[in-house]
């Protein structure tokens, strides 16, 4: 049974937890554990009840939520095991997980881990841009290392904030998420990057196209540094993917045979739609 929570990280996605969990009925208590100016303005927007450091969070909460940049994550599971209690469960919303993982696995000994991912998020970060509808209708990818990981109370709140549990393996998240998030940043950052190079002037000359597809080059490389170092290989083979069809494309300008990637490219926007409007 979940009773108190504590929130480690409050900006976007830990705060949207927090204001979630809440809009959801949860009657019990949620800690903030963040630098003074972060859980300030997270008791200002009901996110979290009060603030505490680290270990007097860790050392009275039944679920530890590490709503950190992965590099913050990581360090933290290597400081947690000592602060928990032992029947506590810990997850994250890591946006890579085999690493998160592997160092919960060699870290954590005193308590249970359960990694986790919600595919939610806004190009704006702090807890200011919190909402409690961030996860009405996203994925919320479980990773558990065995079966015994799940933890049914943990899942069912996931279901009560609006979020769809999804259950894979940590290797094939990040592999997933490659194609699915990562590939999809780059390619926003690339193009607006591409734009801004060989186009200092007629920007006025645009319509809604370009802007929709550089939506993403919004985020901050502070955000995604850790994000890269983590899933190196599984984004590298993606982008190898992307770059192929580009360069096929580019020999096929003059030809017919880029009426196939139209067509299998409206397909797969359509299912996507389909897939989102079902959620919603």
């Amino acid at each position: 049974m979940i009773g108190n929570v504590a929130s480690v990280g409050v900006g976007l996605i830990g705060g949207s937890f927090g204001l979630a969990l809440k809009r959801a009925g949860f009657a019990g208590r949620i800690v903030g554990v963040s630098s003074p100016a972060t859980v300030e303005a997270a008791l200002a927007r009901g996110a979290i009840d009060e603030a505490l450091p680290l270990a007097e969070a860790a050392g009275q909460a039944d679920l530890i939520y590490l709503a950190q940049p992965i590099g913050r994550i990581l360090d933290t599971l290597r400081r947690l095991d000592p602060l928990v209690r032992p029947d506590a469960l810990v997850t994250d919303a890591g946006s890579t997980k085999r690493e998160i993982v592997i160092a919960a696995a060699a870290h954590l000994t005193r308590c249970r881990f359960l990694g986790g991912h919600p595919m939610a998020g806004k190009e704006k970060r702090g807890v200011e841009a919190a909402e409690a509808g961030l996860f009405d209708g996203c994925t919320w990818v479980l990773t558990p290392r065995s079966p015994g990981d799940l933890d049914p109370d943990f899942i069912e709140w996931v279901v009560k904030i609006g979020a769809r549990p999804v259950i894979l393996d940590a290797a094939e998240h990040d592999r997933v998420v490659s194609f699915t998030s990562h590939l999809p940043q780059l390619v926003s950052t690339a193009l607006a990057a591409t734009v801004g190079e060989n186009l200092r002037e007629h920007l006025e000359v645009a319509g809604p196209g370009l802007a929709d597809t550089t939506r993403l080059a919004l985020s901050s490389y502070g955000l995604w540094r850790d994000i890269l170092a983590t899933n190196t290989a599984a984004i590298e083979g993606a982008l190898t993917a992307y770059i192929a069809k580009l360069e096929h494309m580019r020999d096929n300008l003059r030809t017919r045979r880029l009426e196939e990637e139209f067509a299998a490219a409206a397909e797969l926007v359509s299912r996507l739609r389909a897939q989102r409007s079902a959620a919603l």
